[in-house]
């Protein structure tokens, strides 16, 4: 009967993690700049009564407290991750961010609370346990590197057997669990092209090295990667999302050029083929037309990869607490997310939780200024962190 009791918890609990969301809403701090948010959660936990809490963890306001059961088992970790984005909130909500050009537009601050409310109730109930709870609330999961690698480098996942996180989503509705049996996201990669030609007078093209024509060669040719390099069962996406060359008159020919764009992939060694040849062809078209191209490269987070053993176990648990018609599976998308460091080292899960309710136009695209959440997303995510609890840690035999 533990997760019973827990559950009844949880909803007693619903109009506190509400109000621990709309006030990190109302505040959000971007990554790495997280002081406030970091603090916040730590008297929280204090308040909890939680004592062994690490702050400072990684390479900016990581979190690791833990919540020791009463009797020997496993070790589990939930992770939340606490973030926010630069961009300007035009939501209609009554806690919209009192910080200018910053926002809670991914569901981090839903995740937060919704772990809070878990902690909340697993430490009252620490003689249910058998085994025990490490609570990963993590800085800095939007900026490459994130804060999830240099938490594992510190140390977070020492004596974890397993390892569990949550996403909100915005286009799945309130309620269901997604989730997805291999990949759970793509490996996040970005580039910047700084071409060099010689410029001059547009009358005169012989006289010049024209860099927009560099350029455009280049954003042209590397869309066939996909379509004649790539394996066609093996996803990847190639993305120019930026080209500034030139404008300071219609009569003059640029001189340089810089693009900036992205590259995703699931695969590894199809990770490895796109940056081998964004390399070479971008180098081989500016050599052709007597230009250079300097390309940075930086590799991002990797792809995440559900272990199979831990996700059907998931799987299974999550429909018997709600439903066969209530947990989807779904294909892994092409986001990145820094949650793929963990599953390096641990067996574990990362899924999703529907958070979306067109009523209260809850459906704008995860990043956007009018991202909403249906907050009953929260409940049914501290639900499943609990169902996962009651699994690996309550003895059946009780």
């Amino acid at each position: 009967m533990s997760y019973e009791k827990w559950t009844e918890e949880l909803k007693a609990n619903f109009d506190e993690t509400v109000a621990w969301r709309r006030h990190l809403h109302e505040y959000p701090e971007p990554s790495f700049e997280e002081e406030q948010t970091a603090a916040f959660i730590v008297t929280q936990l204090q308040q909890m009564g939680i004592e062994d809490i690490q702050t400072n963890v990684g390479n900016g306001y990581g979190i690791v407290a833990k919540i020791y059961g009463d009797h020997p088992g496993p070790t589990i970790a939930f992770r939340a991750d606490f973030d926010a984005l630069r961009i300007h909130e035009e939501t209609d909500v009554p806690f919209q961010s009192k910080n200018p050009g910053i926002m809670h537009a991914c569901g981090h601050d839903g995740h937060t609370a919704s772990l809070l409310s878990v902690a909340k109730v697993l430490n009252k109930h620490k003689a249910d346990l058998h085994g025990n709870v490490v609570l990963l609330h993590q800085n800095a999961e939007e900026v490459v590197p994130g804060g999830a690698k240099s938490m594992i480098e510190a140390g977070c996942l020492m004596g974890v057997d397993y390892v569990f996180g949550i996403h909100v989503m915005s286009n799945l509705e309130a309620g269901k669990i997604a989730y997805s049996s291999s990949y759970g996201s793509a490996g996040s990669d970005s580039f910047q092209m700084q071409i060099q030609g010689k410029g001059g007078h547009g009358a005169a093209p012989h006289t010049t090295v024209d860099s927009v024509m560099i350029g455009t060669q280049i954003v042209t040719t590397l869309q066939t990667l996909v379509s004649r390099q790539v394996d066609p069962v093996q996803p990847a996406v190639v993305t120019f999302s930026g080209f500034q060359a030139g404008g300071e008159a219609n009569n003059i020919i640029a001189d340089k050029a810089v693009l900036r764009g992205t590259i995703r992939t699931l695969n590894p060694e199809v990770r490895d083929l796109m940056e081998a040849q964004v390399n070479q062809m971008s180098q081989s078209i500016a050599t052709a037309n007597q230009g250079t191209v300097k390309i940075r490269y930086t590799r991002g987070y990797p792809s995440i990869m559900n272990t199979p053993l831990e996700t059907e176990r998931l799987t299974k648990v999550m429909q018997a607490k709600f439903g066969d018609t209530e947990v989807l599976e779904v294909e892994a998308g092409m986001g990145g997310e820094d949650f793929a460091y963990y599953l390096q080292e641990k067996p574990g899960t990362f899924f999703y939780v529907g958070a979306e309710n067109a009523a209260i136009e809850a459906n704008y695209p995860h990043h956007h200024p009018k991202f909403k959440i249906d907050e009953t997303a929260l409940l049914r995510s501290g639900e499943a962190f609990l169902a996962i609890a009651e699994d690996y840690l309550v003895n059946k035999a009780d």
